[in-house]
C-alpha cells in the first residue's frame, strides 16, 4: 500500500455557511464580515488535493497513526492531521493525549430494546473529562500558532456551562497563555467549578445564564487580543468532528444505522456530520449515519423547531435541569445543526428530568457511569426505538460527552431520593449493625 500524497495543496480556510465567502484561517474572525451577511463560519478543505489519495490509502494512513506513541500523533485528534489542520506546524500543536476514548458495546441493552447494536462512545475518558477537549486541542493549538507569527493574543475566552471552561483551562495552561472563563453563578457542578479554578484561569461568576454569558462573550472578544474560544469559533468543531470519524475506525468502517448525542450549543452535531461527510467524500463510507440531537425538555428550542419542520426558531429560557451541560436557551450553533441535520435525514428528540435521571440509572446498571447529559441522549433512544422511528435490528452509536464522575452529587442524589422525582432505579446503601446474621438476612431477601 502506497503511503499518502501529502503536498501544500492540503490546507484549509474559514468559509461562510451562508454566502460561501472564503477568508485565511490566519484572520480573526467567528462570522461572516461581508456586508449583510454576518453567517456562521466553518473550515473548508482543500478536497481535490485529499482525494488524490485513495481511500485505502487513507484507512492504513490512520491505522498507522494509531500505533503511535508519542505525542502529537498518538492523540485521536492529531492523527487525523490532514483532515483537521493541516498547516500547522508540529511543534505548535498543544495535546494533552485527547481522543482513542472507548467505544463500549452494550449488548445487554441492545437485547432489552430489540436492536442488532447499541456502542456508547465514552468521551468522557479524557484529560478534563468530557468531549470537549477533542476542540479544545486544535483552539489552542491555532492560537499557539498565531502568536508564533506575532499576532498579539492576550487571553483566550469562553462562556460555559462547566466542560467548555475545563477544557480550555486545561490546554492553556499547559500551552502557558492565559484564560479567562465566564460561569452562570450556581448552574454548574462542584467538579466542573473547581477545575478551572485549579488551572488559574481567572473565573467570573455571574449572576445569569449561559446565553447571558455568551453575550458578554461576544462584547468582550470584539477585542481582537481577546479570543473566542466557543463553539461559535469553528477551530473548536475540526477537533469535534474526529470523534465520529474515530467511532467509524472502531467499527472497521462500518456505518451504524444512527448516532445519538446530546445537543446544547449544537455545535456538536454539525461537528459530527461533517466528519461523516468528509469520510463519504473520500470513499471510506458508502452511505451517512441518521442523527437525533437528544434535548432537554428544559432547554429545547431545536426541538420545538424541529415540530414545525424547521419553518420558524424561537429561542427559549432555558430551565433548571440536571444536564446543566445543555442548559442554553438560544445556541449559537442552531443554523449549523439545521443544515447538518437535514444533510442525514436527522430527528430531535427531548427527555424530562425524570426520563433522563432514570435511562441514566438504568443504563449504569449494565456497569455504566453516565453523566445526565448522556442520560438525556440515552432516554431519546428508549423513546425513539418505543414510536419505531429507530426500528428493530438497527445499531445505534450513543455519544456520551462527558465522566459521570464530573456529575457524582447529582447521581448520588438520585440513589438518596433527594431529586423530586420518581427514581425506578435507586439503589440504597443499607446501614446494618455488624451482626452476621443480620447481614445473612439482608443477603438473602434480597438475592433470593
Amino acid at each position: 500500500m502506497k503511503e499518502i500524497i501529502s503536498n501544500l495543496d492540503f490546507n484549509a480556510e474559514l468559509s461562510c455557511i451562508e454566502c460561501g465567502a472564503n477568508y485565511p484561517l490566519s484572520q480573526i474572525l467567528y462570522r461572516c464580515s461581508k456586508v449583510g451577511c454576518d453567517g456562521l463560519l466553518d473550515i473548508k478543505h482543500n478536497l481535490r488535493a485529499l482525494k488524490r489519495n485513495s481511500s485505502q490509502q487513507w484507512q492504513s494512513h490512520l491505522e498507522n497513526r494509531l500505533k503511535k506513541t508519542s505525542l502529537p500523533f498518538s492523540s485521536g485528534v492529531w492523527s487525523q492531521k490532514e483532515w483537521v489542520l493541516p498547516q500547522i506546524k508540529d511543534e505548535h500543536i498543544v495535546s494533552l493525549g485527547e481522543g482513542k476514548t472507548p467505544l463500549i458495546p452494550l449488548s445487554l441493552w441492545a437485547d432489552d430494546l430489540d436492536l442488532a447494536a447499541v456502542w456508547l462512545k465514552q468521551c468522557g475518558i479524557s484529560s478534563t473529562g468530557s468531549f470537549k477537549d477533542l476542540g479544545m486541542t486544535v483552539l489552542i493549538s491555532h492560537i499557539k500558532s498565531l502568536l508564533a507569527e506575532g499576532i498579539t493574543i492576550r487571553a483566550v475566552v469562553c462562556a460555559s456551562t462547566g466542560d467548555t471552561s475545563a477544557a480550555l483551562a486545561a490546554y492553556a495552561a499547559y500551552a502557558g497563555i492565559p484564560s479567562i472563563v465566564i460561569l452562570p453563578s450556581n448552574r454548574i457542578s462542584t467538579a466542573q467549578l473547581v477545575q478551572p479554578i485549579t488551572c488559574n484561569s481567572l473565573v467570573l461568576s455571574l449572576n445569569t445564564d449561559f446565553d447571558g454569558c455568551m453575550n458578554i462573550v461576544k462584547e468582550l472578544t470584539q477585542n481582537k487580543d481577546l479570543y473566542l474560544a466557543n463553539s461559535m469559533n469553528p477551530l473548536r468543531l475540526e477537533g469535534q468532528k474526529t470523534m465520529g470519524i474515530e467511532v467509524l475506525q472502531q467499527l472497521d468502517w462500518e456505518v451504524p444505522d444512527w448516532f445519538i448525542i446530546p445537543g446544547g450549543n449544537l455545535g456538536n452535531v454539525s461537528a459530527l456530520v461533517s466528519g461523516m461527510s468528509l469520510l463519504f467524500e473520500l470513499g471510506l463510507i458508502k452511505k451517512l449515519p441518521r442523527v437525533c440531537v437528544a434535548q432537554s425538555s428544559q432547554a429545547n428550542p431545536l426541538y420545538l423547531s424541529f415540530q414545525k419542520k424547521f419553518q420558524s426558531y424561537e429561542a427559549v429560557s432555558a430551565k433548571k435541569t440536571l444536564a446543566s451541560a445543555i442548559q442554553i436557551g438560544d445556541p449559537v450553533s442552531y443554523p449549523r445543526a439545521i443544515k447538518a441535520l437535514e444533510k442525514v435525514n436527522g430527528v430531535v428528540e427531548e427527555a424530562s428530568e425524570e426520563e433522563l435521571a432514570n435511562a441514566a440509572a438504568r443504563v449504569d446498571r449494565y456497569g455504566m457511569f453516565n453523566d445526565p447529559h448522556t442520560g438525556v441522549a440515552l432516554a431519546c433512544l428508549e423513546k425513539l426505538r418505543k414510536k419505531e422511528v429507530i426500528q428493530k435490528d438497527d445499531s445505534v452509536v450513543v455519544v456520551s460527552t462527558a465522566h459521570g464522575l464530573k456529575f457524582a452529587n447529582s447521581k448520588t442524589a438520585y440513589h438518596e431520593g433527594k431529586l423530586e422525582l420518581k427514581a425506578k432505579y435507586q439503589n440504597k446503601a443499607l446501614d446494618l449493625d455488624a451482626n452476621l446474621e443480620t447481614i445473612q438476612k439482608s443477603i438473602e431477601d434480597i438475592i433470593s
